[in-house]
């Protein structure tokens, strides 16, 4: 899929913004803090209705407006040609249309474009909390099975009720409490399994391209190991939501489940978020990212759009340099744009240099970089 065109109004820091894209990729180079996320994060919009940066609309309407608007004309391989029209409104609900017909659920949108998006916190992936993992496989989950999307957040919904329902219960419940409980386990129970089996069967698809993606990038032959740590999953969550009832009454709060997960990165053996090196764990970021574009890659027959969002700005030019020409090699790829306030390394893969400047983008050469 390529996107031909971009129009922005009132989004960020973009007024007004009419730019022709297409296959290749194109070099986004400026000073901080002039747009270059601004651009790439409403591509991630129009796919997902959502910004990476985990933001409210209040954030992303330009200051003294009340609405953004976003289009893009997108090409598909087999000839399909879709319009995306998103209105971010400030106050009311946002608006989303598809070649003029309005869509009501977000998963309607979700294979007109797909992205996938790097960026300079990729070693959280690794080195962060459990929560950035668990984003990670359920943003994949849904990639690959947009029908999906519902029940993610069908789960989430569940989770909080029953949440809310043990804080108001106190230790000692009533029996309608109870009632009620068993009512939510069974919900959270359904969704639960589907959600820790979709999971599992991801990372089991991911594994083999993380392992060569870290070989690519880092260039040594360490064993590298993917495990979803759920260990509900031993019993079904029915039965471990039964066994963890009083614990769970006691504290006011769901212990087991899905959201209590973990993906556990090894390499040799030693656990990477405690053992690894900094340089280890971005790697092994950036290849965990690298796989799950694989993945997504393989399921539909062509490669999402690839954003290298500023991801080679903690690197000194040699390891940029490196980074850059491996990821791109390495990566299945027809459209790739890549961000950066310091010059790019100068590769032939770059096929269109744009230069971003408080809110405008204006054509460069390669020789003006």
């Amino acid at each position: 899929m390529i996107v031909r065109s971009l129009q922005l109004t009132d989004f960020r820091n973009y007024s007004s913004l009419q730019l022709a894209l297409g296959p290749g990729v194109h070099a986004l180079t400026g000073d901080n803090a002039q747009g270059k996320t601004n651009l790439v994060e409403a591509l991630v919009v129009l796919s997902t209705m959502k910004s990476f940066r985990g933001v409210s609309n209040d954030a992303v309407v330009r200051k003294g407006a009340t609405s953004a608007f976003l289009r893009a004309d997108i090409n598909h391989d087999d000839g399909r040609e879709f319009l995306v029209e998103i209105e971010l409104k400030t106050a009311g609900r946002s608006v989303a249309q598809v070649n003029r017909k309005r869509i009501n659920r977000t998963r309607d949108l979700l294979t007109v474009l797909r992205t996938t998006v790097f960026t300079p916190d990729d070693r959280d992936l690794v080195h962060g909390s459990a929560t950035q993992r668990r984003t990670l496989l359920d943003d994949a989950v849904v990639s690959l099975d947009p029908l999906r999307h519902d029940v993610i957040n069908e789960l989430d919904r569940v989770l909080r009720q029953r949440n809310a329902l043990l804080k108001e219960s106190g230790y000692r419940p009533s029996p309608a409490t109870l009632d009620a409980l068993d009512a939510w386990d069974e919900k959270l129970a359904s969704l639960g399994d589907e959600v820790g089996r979709a999971r599992a069967e991801l990372i089991e698809h991911m594994l083999p391209f993380a392992q060569a993606s870290y070989v690519a990038l880092s260039g040594d032959g360490c064993l590298l190991s993917l495990r979803y740590d759920a260990p509900w999953r031993e019993s079904g969550l029915a039965a471990a939501l039964q066994s963890s009832r009083e614990d769970d009454l006691r504290r006011g709060t769901t212990t087991v489940g899905p959201h209590r997960d973990d993906v556990l990165v090894t390499l040799n053996e030693l656990a990477s978020r405690t053992h690894g090196s900094h340089g280890e764990q971005h790697s092994l970021g950036l290849a965990l990212r690298m796989a799950v574009h694989h993945v997504v890659a393989q399921r539909w027959g062509t490669p999402p759009l690839l954003v290298l969002d500023d991801v080679l700005s903690a690197l000194d030019n040699t390891r940029a340099n490196a980074v850059f020409e491996r990821l791109l090699a390495a990566l299945p790829y027809q459209q790739v744009l890549v961000t950066s306030a310091h010059p790019l390394p100068p590769s032939p893969r770059i096929t269109h240099w744009l230069e971003v400047t408080a809110g405008t983008i204006s054509p460069r050469t390669q020789d003006d970089r």
